[in-house]
């Protein structure tokens, strides 16, 4: 049997207006990151470094040297553009803001204290 070390992977890369999902069959002893050059996705999107950029399978990060199983889908992520604890903070921040200057009853006939 010839497949037999043989696995299929998925890569996979993601940005705001393209994403692609690539089927690749690489040797059962390949690295991960052996899987993300043979699959091609580096010639495809040239901005993808892998000195830089995070993979993972599944949403777990794993190093590049990381072996395979059959089925695995690596993922290929893209840095950050704002930190989401940030992103938090001003969401939170906003929202602390609307619910001070949001429509307070005081003064009105319908108050508590009146009629």
């Amino acid at each position: 049997m010839e497949n037999a070390d043989k696995i299929e992977i998925e890569v996979a890369y993601a940005r705001p207006d393209q994403q692609v999902i690539l089927s690749v069959t690489v040797p059962a002893d390949a690295t991960i990151e052996d899987a993300v050059r043979h699959s091609g996705v580096l010639e495809q999107f040239p901005e993808i470094d892998l000195a830089d950029n995070k993979v993972g399978i599944f949403g777990k990060l794993v190093k590049l040297d990381g072996s395979l199983h059959p089925g695995d889908r690596i993922e290929i992520y893209r840095a950050l553009i704002a930190d989401p604890k940030e992103v938090r903070r001003q969401r939170a921040a906003e929202g602390k803001r609307m619910k001070k200057g949001g429509g307070s009853l005081e003064g009105s006939s319908d108050d508590e204290s009146g009629n």
